[in-house]
């Protein structure tokens, strides 16, 4: 886990840096071109990947990877318009769509804890963004969509994850997002950047990766209901860098809110492991 918080801290601190001079679409351009040169060098020096880019499930990629790249969108501009910590504890509230979207599409139940945590989910959501008073933010609103496209891919997921392997997944992902990203980009883009945007433009090169590769392996080798909470401990985390680098205020009702959602979120994996 904490290969993922930094991961996330750096992917942040990146999008925050490159926009000063890229456009969102130039600055996922770079994390979409990296990470399929990541990709295709590790099917060249392990040939037992190969197989799994055999062309199947396209009818899931894509939409899984369209609905992917308008929530990766939405993230970026939330991180550039508001505090960090806000961002990330509205993101927590996509285990709660995903219990509402599993309901409907995957024919889940429903049940009295996942309920109670999309209740709890909700409360947290109104305690931070304040909606109709002065302080509202309507660039929430972006990250709560960012929040409901995540939990689409993640439902999506689900059904490609039984017959498809996690690096064809990526690697689609990402072979499909870099034409349009790069359709969207100004084409001469990469003249715009000098040293000082050489680390942030290796830190959205590398993070997109790695917190996928660490979230992961973090379930692989965890509980659900032990590696949830730590994860929690990016809206902390990445608080303290938002107030370190940009001066941002460290909010008493984004933590009351976001704690609120870190709890919903726990009571239904609890029940959830229970019933297993």
């Amino acid at each position: 886990m904490t290969g993922t918080l930094l991961s996330f801290s750096v992917a942040a601190l990146s999008v925050r840096a490159l926009s000063k001079v890229l456009s969102v679409f130039e600055i996922m351009t770079i994390r979409a071109a990296s990470g399929l040169t990541i990709l295709l060098v590790l099917v060249v020096l392990q040939p037992g990947l190969r197989p799994s880019l055999v062309p199947r499930h396209m009818g899931l990629h894509v939409p899984r990877n369209i609905v992917q790249f308008v929530g990766q969108v939405a993230w970026m501009k939330a991180v550039v318009l508001l505090p960090f910590a806000t961002v990330f504890a509205l993101e927590f509230t996509m285990p709660a769509w995903v219990a509402v979207l599993a309901m409907l599409f995957l024919g889940e139940k429903l049940t009295g804890s996942r309920i109670g945590s999309v209740i709890l989910c909700f409360i947290g959501v109104l305690v931070i963004v304040q909606p109709g008073l002065a302080s509202f933010q309507p660039a929430s609103l972006l990250a709560l969509g960012a929040a409901l496209s995540f939990a689409v891919v993640v439902v999506i997921t689900k059904k490609l994850i039984a017959t498809v392997t996690t690096f064809a997944i990526m690697f689609w992902m990402n072979a499909m997002q870099l034409p349009i990203n790069l359709a969207l980009s100004d084409p001469f883009f990469a003249l715009k950047l000098d040293d000082t945007m050489l680390l942030p433009a290796l830190g959205i090169a590398i993070s997109g990766l790695s917190a996928h590769y660490c979230f992961t392996n973090a379930f692989r080798h965890g509980d659900a209901t032990i590696v949830v909470p730590l994860d929690f401990m990016r809206v902390p985390l990445i608080a303290l860098v938002g107030w370190a680098f940009y001066g941002e205020p460290l909010s008493i009702l984004v933590f009351g809110g976001a704690t609120l959602i870190a709890l919903g979120v726990i009571w239904s994996l609890r029940a959830e492991s229970m019933r297993s």
